[in-house]
């Protein structure tokens, strides 16, 4: 589905930085756009930044029913900086996996803003999942008969013998002339 992605440029709080970049608003079947200007309110500016693919896969599913149960269902616009002054962000993607943008999150060089899924996109994602989820079934590991506990950890290789205390101090080998 391609999803067009809406970025509020407003004036900074810092003198270090004039604009302040938000990813606000998705656009759900919307057509291609480039830094389009959709409204102007004052300081603020809402731009039609880009419009990207949103692919579902049957392999994330289980992020999918994350995602549409949590409390404010939402879809995450990776963005990354860009080096022209008209143009500071570039969409990189979107997605509907929270698991997939906490990936993105955890390396710092992209910026990941999560947006409100509009209802008709929800509704989408909840036909994708019932049509490929399947919940996996939980298995308790069994443990093995070997008794572990009888075991004294940080002995030491147990390959080496040890004659004395193994938490004996080191000694200093004296020469013999």
């Amino acid at each position: 589905m391609p999803v067009g992605i809406v970025l509020r440029r407003s004036p900074g709080v810092t003198r270090w930085a004039a604009w302040a970049w938000r990813a606000t608003d998705i656009l759900p079947g919307a057509g291609p756009a480039d830094w389009k200007v959709l409204q102007q309110m004052g300081d603020e500016t809402l731009f039609h930044a880009a419009t990207l693919p949103l692919t579902l896969y049957v392999s994330d599913t289980e992020a999918y029913v994350h995602e549409l149960q949590s409390r404010t269902p939402s879809v995450y616009v990776i963005l990354r900086n860009g080096s022209d002054r008209t143009r500071p962000l570039n969409a990189v993607r979107v997605t509907a996996s929270p698991y997939e943008a906490q990936d993105y999150s955890d390396t710092g060089e992209e910026i990941v803003e999560k947006v409100a899924m509009p209802k008709p996109m929800h509704t989408w994602i909840e036909a994708f999942v019932a049509r490929h989820h399947e919940e996996e079934t939980f298995v308790k590991r069994r443990r093995d008969k070997e008794r572990t506990d009888r075991v004294q950890n940080g002995i030491g290789d147990p390959r080496i013998s040890q004659t004395t205390d193994v938490y004996r101090a080191p000694t200093a080998h004296k020469d013999v002339t």
